[in-house]
């Protein structure tokens, strides 16, 4: 954890010293009584929270609140379900990255068993976004939906300048190009069998351009991790003013 996060209902209030974040501050941090640690309010400010009382049942802070993080990249992201362990990499580190949206469909060649497992079925998810979240010191959290079909997730991204699909079959151009001069992107990662034909003629039918990361093929966390990275290297690129 780089950053302390706490939920709106928590400020003032006592928290359980069996809390994991405090468990954190005091058997990792080795905070006491009197200091400061860093805080952040799940999607608004950063600051400072001094513990002021801590019991063997409870403790207490007293925060100070100070600017709020960037916001989060222009970046949607589209990832044919995978399996779970693949999953969990992906959400925490694509959140890390900083990406507005993460959304999980089901696609041809997809294992219909993977919806089933607790990292859906549970809480699981959440604290691997949060986990992403507290790594890169922030309180932005990304809009995440699962089980949806590839058809709704094309849907709800439909505004995006730009629409990527990483494909090593019917790919013409690198990511880097084909994000060219957009200010927002959907990209969609295929889960580890890829895309069918279907599934291709789909994505062309609304406009996506198939792109690639080179002649390797990748794992989907790899693939991820890697083409959000350049996605958003693009657009800060796009962003900064132009000389005269």
């Amino acid at each position: 954890m780089n950053i302390i996060l706490f939920d709106a209902d928590e400020i003032g209030a006592p928290i359980s010293r069996t809390d994991r974040r405090i468990v954190h501050i005091f058997d990792v941090l080795r905070r006491k009584v009197g200091d400061a640690i860093d805080v952040g309010l799940v999607n608004g400010p950063r600051g400072k929270a001094v513990l002021t009382s801590a019991t063997d049942d409870w403790v207490e802070f007293e925060f100070q609140w100070y600017q709020a993080p960037p916001g989060l990249l222009r970046i949607d992201l589209i990832v044919g379900l995978a399996r779970p362990q693949t999953c969990r990499k992906i959400l925490q580190e694509a959140t890390s990255l900083g990406v507005s949206r993460i959304l999980l469909v089901a696609s041809d060649r997809g294992e219909t068993s993977y919806a089933q497992s607790k990292l859906w079925t549970t809480d699981q998810w959440k604290s691997l976004v949060r986990a992403g979240v507290e790594q890169a010191f922030t309180t932005r959290f990304p809009a995440v939906e699962f089980g949806l079909t590839l058809n709704e997730a094309i849907a709800l991204t439909s505004s995006a300048d730009r629409k990527i699909c990483l494909d090593n079959y019917e790919a013409t151009v690198g990511v880097s190009n084909a994000v060219g001069d957009a200010n927002s992107v959907v990209l969609v990662v295929g889960a580890e069998r890829g895309w069918t034909q279907r599934e291709r003629a789909l994505f062309i039918a609304h406009r996506f351009t198939m792109a690639h990361l080179g002649p390797r093929p990748l794992r989907t966390e790899t693939a991820t991790i890697a083409s959000i990275s350049i996605v958003a290297s693009k657009l800060q690129e796009n962003d900064l003013p132009q000389e005269n």
